[in-house]
């Protein structure tokens, strides 16, 4: 992201408001004119902590938590980690917004372990804390889930790519997100189930944190280590453009399967391109919107908003397959973000 520097301070506030300083707390939505640390005692404040401030998936995610703050009257302070997997930094933003005054924080957990601690601490003082995206480990740990059932996400790709293969034995490449983030875990998880596949069955496994150019380097590690590689699961979009990337200049981009979880507009433009076969589309901005609402909720009549709703996933492909159900790109560019 660039960097402007000079700017007045309205739209310094402006330019805050939409992530640019990480691990900034910056007060958004009731229109007070003062930070969340300062303002009015009867403003009821709400944080929000993503795993980055650059990734269009928590962009969208902030846009939604912004908008619905306005809609409920309530002040909105936004964080983020320095990088995927600073669990430090959200420890930090947790710490500062309790410190703030926070009626409840809404969390994408970086490291969904070590979190847990300081969300306990914060939820002892009596804030809510809802976890969009990725869940915890255990669940429990927070008082609700708002998210992707990312399960379902990789099994529906899962599903997809067995019945695009047609019968043809599969040597599948899982380009993976990092060890102890639940939502790596379950994606992969569920693309096994959904292909009829196990363990034994991947050729090459690699970690590309969601990354493109990580994505990139973990295609061609699999191709010198299985050069057949005829199926690609990918955590993410950026990751499978990585893997095209990385099979084109070896001239396989038209004979390898990649689908992938996500559905951004960069990754659903990708899809109709024919870079990508399919996708699973997930809502960033309605776990936002409904998490900020539950706040709201909990501030007014004290009723906690609990265990998990599922915001939704949709397979994007204009290749569907029969007995899989899906939409076309034309559909996934009218929902994608980013």
């Amino acid at each position: 992201m660039s960097r402007i520097s000079r700017l007045p301070s309205s739209l310094l506030r402006v330019a805050a408001c939409t992530g640019v300083a990480a691990l900034t707390l910056t007060a958004c939505g009731s229109g007070s004119g003062s930070d969340s640390a300062s303002s009015g005692s009867g403003t009821v404040k709400v944080g929000l902590i993503t795993k980055t401030d650059t990734n269009p998936f928590f962009v969208k995610m902030k846009e939604g938590a912004e908008k619905a703050a306005k809609e409920n009257g309530v002040e909105l302070s936004t964080a983020a980690g320095k990088f995927d997997g600073d669990n430090a930094g959200q420890v930090t933003a947790i710490e500062n917004m309790v410190a703030a005054g926070v009626k409840g924080i809404l969390i994408t957990p970086s490291d969904s372990k070590a979190i847990v601690p300081a969300i306990e601490k914060a939820k002892a003082k009596g804030v809510l804390v809802i976890a969009l995206d990725t869940p915890t480990e255990p669940e429990s740990a927070v008082d609700a889930l708002f998210a992707t059932d990312n399960v379902k996400a990789g099994e529906l790709i899962g599903e997809y790519a067995k019945a695009a293969m047609k019968g043809k034995t599969a040597k599948i490449a899982a380009l993976d997100l990092a060890p102890g983030v639940s939502v790596g875990v379950q994606r992969h998880e569920g693309f096994l189930k959904g292909f009829g596949a196990t363990e034994k069955d991947v050729a090459c496994a690699q970690d590309t944190g969601g990354d493109q150019a990580k994505g990139q380097t973990a295609m061609e590690n699999c191709l010198q280590k299985e050069p057949d590689i005829n199926v690609v699961y990918t955590i993410n979009e950026p990751a499978a453009l990585g893997a095209y990337t990385a099979l084109k200049a070896k001239g396989r981009e038209k004979d390898v399967l990649i689908v992938s979880v996500d559905g951004g507009c960069t990754g659903t433009q990708a899809v109709k391109d024919g870079k990508i076969a399919a996708t699973s589309q997930q809502y960033p901005l309605k776990m936002a919107a409904e998490g900020v609402k539950a706040v709201a909720t909990y501030a007014k009549d004290g009723k906690k908003a609990s265990g998990y709703t599922d915001t939704g996933v949709t397979l994007i492909t204009d290749k569907a397959q029969d007995g899989v159900t899906s939409k076309d790109t034309a559909y996934g560019l009218e929902n994608c973000w980013g």
